[in-house]
């Protein structure tokens, strides 16, 4: 009886588990996804956050500086930013979408889309994690 009961909870288990579905899993990469060099999607390098431009282009800044990119050129009044990550130009243009939300485009300045994806995702991780906080003035 004990044997029967390991068997059909073994199979409950089994049967619980395939039910999960397939793109849970997809959505989490792995590190070596995130720093090998591949074809990224246009997609994968937009993001539009709940908060004004402004602050999205000094939360950008500060994600490229966290993240140890070299910064090349900053256009406040455009709202771009020059950087370099791992020997490639990269270009963080910020635009309004609303007065509450504005967009992040990072692109190769070079046009190619291969690249380490984990760039773009750990900025906008970045910008995710402090996004509640404003930034201070500092006289």
């Amino acid at each position: 009886m004990e044997r029967i009961l390991k068997h059909i909870f073994l199979l409950i288990c089994i049967i619980c588990t395939s039910s999960i579905p397939a793109n849970a899993v997809s959505d989490m990469m792995s590190l070596s996804t995130l720093i090998t060099a591949q074809n990224v999607q246009f997609e994968q390098c937009t993001r539009v956050f709940n908060t004004d431009n402004a602050s999205l282009f000094y939360l950008t800044l500060a994600a490229i500086n966290a993240n140890r990119f070299d910064i090349e050129e900053i256009q406040s009044k455009s709202g771009y930013i020059i950087f370099t990550a791992v020997n490639k130009q990269f270009v963080a243009n910020i635009s309004n979408v609303n007065t509450n939300q504005g967009m992040l485009k990072i692109t190769p300045a070079d046009g190619s889309y291969y690249f380490q994806p984990g760039i773009c995702l750990n900025i906008f991780k970045y910008i995710d994690l402090n996004i509640k906080k404003k930034p201070e003035v500092i006289f």
